[in-house]
């Protein structure tokens, strides 16, 4: 192969170093692949606070070799519990029928993700600007902040809903739901008394959602509607304060457990997707170019799948990469399409059931609503069926 203008060439670059990214590189890793991981952050990433992992997920990390590691850092839930507040109405569904449902803290994830890898895999402080297949090689290669080109005979673009590598594959933008929320953890040293269910409160358009992780630590969100270009604050006190104003009308301990809260754990920001319409039809593959979790499928969180679709993601694309360097009869293009075809409809259905889901929780007109239910009795009869998903062996 002729020489081309990268400082070095890599056999895989993953770009992005959150839960799908280092999920990648550790299913490559447990086929015996190697990888390198660019991460933009100096540090571990686990903006978020925590995700709930449902039966799909809870297989998915079994297949990388974690799973009982991270059931030793949350308790199982029992179920889910609505209450509309302003009604007097309360609906309960138990998670027996489903399987293994637990609320893990994304650093938790991603500390053992990370622990799970080969030292120096991961390359903090790696800004990347720009993707371009290199003339010489028809090789992706990325040009980074600080002027170094790296080369890739893979490059898997794990960098979030704002994914440079999404934009290279031609990827229309993220769309902005008009929800947005304010996410965060609450420590109680000396126990919590919150039953292990994950709750949601309603009170008008706002919800407050509390998912204990525990029995001294909850995650919670509050969801709110605003105009799909308002600014947030990005001072944690502020958005505790806002956090505070839009749980006014909640419950004592619902108040108190956001005035307690851990100030570094708090975000607030627009809840963003990728429209399945754009799933069904988008290109997620350019030569030897493709992108998982987020950068491929953003999703609201109304079906609590985005991290777990990710890991699903990384299973899926660990064992076709492998099947080119254990002499199966996979090129990398082969293996990338196969990964595609793989996970295509998986995520256009979860994608369209999320952004349905949406429409029914967000202030739309009645009509909308109406469809959209009729809709969902026809092609979602069993709402929980996504919770069966089996992304099958690494």
């Amino acid at each position: 192969m002729e020489s081309s203008g990268c400082d070095e060439m890599q056999e895989i670059v993953i770009v992005g170093g959150g839960l799908c990214g280092l999920a990648t590189a550790l299913a490559l890793h447990r086929k015996g692949v190697k990888s390198v991981v660019l991460e933009k952050s100096e540090t571990l990433r686990s903006a978020g606070a925590a995700i709930g992992v449902l039966p799909n997920g809870w297989k998915a990390l079994d297949q990388l070799g974690v799973a009982s590691h991270l059931r030793t850092t949350a308790l199982p839930l029992q179920g889910m519990r609505i209450t509309w507040m302003d009604k007097g109405n309360e609906k309960f569904t138990p998670y027996k029928n489903i399987g293994e449902v637990r609320c893990l803290k994304r650093s938790d994830i991603v500390e053992t993700f990370a622990d799970a890898l080969p030292p120096k895999t991961i390359r903090f402080g790696c800004d990347i600007v720009s993707v371009e297949m290199d003339p010489i090689t028809s090789l992706p290669s990325l040009l980074l902040s600080n002027g170094k080109r790296i080369g890739a005979k893979v490059l898997i673009g794990c960098d979030g809903w704002r994914s440079i590598v999404a934009s290279f594959l031609g990827l229309k933008p993220a769309k902005t739901f008009r929800t947005c929320a304010i996410r965060g953890l609450t420590s109680y040293p000396n126990s919590h008394s919150f039953p292990f269910e994950f709750v949601r409160l309603i009170v008008g358009r706002t919800a407050v959602g509390r998912l204990p992780i525990t029995d001294k630590l909850v995650h919670w969100f509050v969801a709110v509607q605003q105009g799909t270009d308002a600014k947030f604050p990005q001072d944690t006190q502020v958005i505790k304060q806002r956090a505070m104003g839009a749980v006014s009308g909640h419950p004592a301990d619902v108040q108190e457990m956001i005035e307690k809260c851990d100030l570094d754990s708090l975000s607030f920001a627009h809840l963003k997707y990728r429209a399945p319409w754009d799933l069904m039809f988008g290109n997620f593959r350019e030569k030897t170019v493709t992108v998982a979790g987020d950068a491929m499928h953003v999703m609201g969180p109304f079906l609590g799948q985005g991290g777990s679709s990710g890991i699903e993601d990384a299973v899926v694309l660990g064992r076709n990469l492998a099947k080119t360097i254990n002499g199966s009869c996979f090129d990398h293009e082969e293996a990338l399409d196969q990964y595609i075809k793989e996970r295509k409809m998986r995520v256009v259905k979860l994608a369209t059931q999320s952004y349905l889901t949406a429409l029914l929780i967000e202030n739309r007109p009645i009509i909308t609503k109406i469809f959209v239910v009729t809709v969902m009795a026809i092609f979602f009869r069993n709402p929980s069926a996504h919770t069966q998903y089996d992304c099958g062996l690494l």
